[in-house]
């Protein structure tokens, strides 16, 4: 039963509702011209309103907002449909290109749709129309509407692969009022690690259980690391390869390219968000990179695609691909202070890691990362980029690769806790 709401809790809420209503328009807008770049979001913008059409009931509806959560979700789909063969999935996310991953997890009967928009109305459609068995929300997905909503309904919620930082927890202290309850109404929180754990439970969380990361589920598909590894013999030389960078980490590190270009190393860029694809290609290029897109080549690229300075990895999907071509990655949005991204993968495909100074998204697995020999964690752009020209330059890089994999395969199974959990709750 979720527990009853104080005073302030209850104004706290009806003012984040307010304030959601009165952005609305704004919000669905800011879809629409998003959607001129990425056309994804311009796709059944209705669901974002709850009126996504009816569904048989009775789904497991998993929550995978983004790209990253969509693949880590992947683990834990595959482990509840062998204990539930007969299940239909209902697959929710924020983002298109998460729309988009989520595609190949679809069989017949599943469904996908938009998470609406947290508006009482919104999500009281939603939830009529897809009346799901349980929720299972990916990460740290708490939307205070939608979870009493759910509450309300008898629909037991689930925070899988949950993790809080420091950062968002002293966020969320601010917001106490409206957040508490909010996490108080999860039925059960799978947590990442024991901080995780500790942080989600002074957060409000009732029923807090350890449950790893899934991220060390997902294998690799061995198709994208074997064509990697083709690559990787193609290009002939050393590659470095700077993984879902963001705004600003490209510029930080073509300032610093400069400086050893004469050392020869091939560089491949794989942006975060595909609408940065051509502002990334024009900033190496005014940089004085010879450039090729993965986008103009199929299997293998061409003798002129080889004779290139640079990649940009402008491709969905194909990560695995990237690292296992590489043999070292710098970590996307680690060099900026927006907490890194997801470095499970690049050790699960055989690469070594320099991350810089900001984790906080994956602070755990770094450390663990780091203290297995798989990576490096470095002051700024500078320090990590001398870091792998060191590692590709010795017998380092054999060594590093060989302790990525084992760090990653030491971590696995928290998609069967993780499943056992859920399936007791169905």
């Amino acid at each position: 039963m979720q527990p009853a709401m104080t005073f302030k809790q209850r104004v706290a809420l009806r003012a984040y509702t307010f304030a959601l209503r009165l952005l609305l328009p704004a919000i669905l807008l800011r879809y629409w011209l998003r959607g001129r770049k990425e056309p994804g979001y311009r796709v059944a913008m209705r669901e974002r309103l709850g009126l996504g059409p009816a569904i048989e009931p009775g789904s497991i509806w998993v929550h995978a907002v983004s790209l990253g959560e969509t693949r880590a979700s992947s683990a834990l789909i595959d482990a509840l449909r062998l204990r539930r063969p007969e299940m239909r999935l209902l697959l929710t996310h924020g983002t298109a290109t998460g729309r988009e991953a989520g595609q190949t997890l679809m069989r017949n009967g599943d469904r996908q749709s938009w998470l609406p928009l947290d508006t009482p109305g919104a999500v009281r459609r939603f939830l009529l129309r897809t009346r799901p068995a349980i929720g299972v929300l990916m990460e740290t997905e708490i939307w205070p509407n939608l979870l009493h909503a759910a509450a309300d309904r008898d629909v037991p919620m689930v925070l899988a692969n949950a993790r809080l930082s420091e950062r968002s927890a002293r966020r969320g202290d601010r917001l106490a009022a409206l957040m508490r309850p909010a996490a108080a109404a999860v039925t059960d929180v799978l947590a990442q690690t024991e901080d995780d754990a500790e942080r989600l439970r002074e957060a409000g969380a009732r029923r807090v259980a350890l449950s790893g990361n899934l991220k060390f589920d997902v294998r690799p598909s061995p198709a994208l690391l074997a064509r990697g590894r083709k690559w990787h013999a193609a290009i002939g030389r050393p590659v470095v390869l700077a993984a879902i960078t963001r705004e600003g980490e490209e510029a930080e590190l073509m300032r610093e390219w400069g400086r050893v270009q004469g050392r020869s190393p091939f560089l491949i860029v794989v942006p975060r968000h595909p609408q940065r694809f051509d502002e990334v290609e024009a900033l190496l290029v005014q940089h004085g990179l010879r450039v090729a897109r993965r986008s103009a080549w199929g299997e293998m690229p061409s003798a002129e695609q080889l004779k290139v300075d640079a990649w940009l990895g402008d491709s969905l999907g194909e990560m695995p691909q990237y690292y296992a071509s590489s043999d070292v990655a710098l970590l996307g949005g680690s060099f900026m202070a927006l907490g890194g991204h997801n470095l499970i993968e690049a050790a699960a495909s055989g690469c070594p890691i320099v991350m810089g100074p900001s984790t906080f998204n994956f602070a755990e697995a770094a450390r663990q990362a780091a203290l297995a020999g798989a990576a490096w964690q470095e002051p700024d752009m500078a320090h990590a980029l001398r870091r792998a020209l060191q590692v590709v330059s010795s017998d380092l890089q054999a060594i590093a690769s060989a302790r990525a994999l084992a760090f990653a395969s030491t971590h696995k199974g928290a998609a069967e806790r993780m499943a056992d959990r859920i399936a007791r709750l169905l």
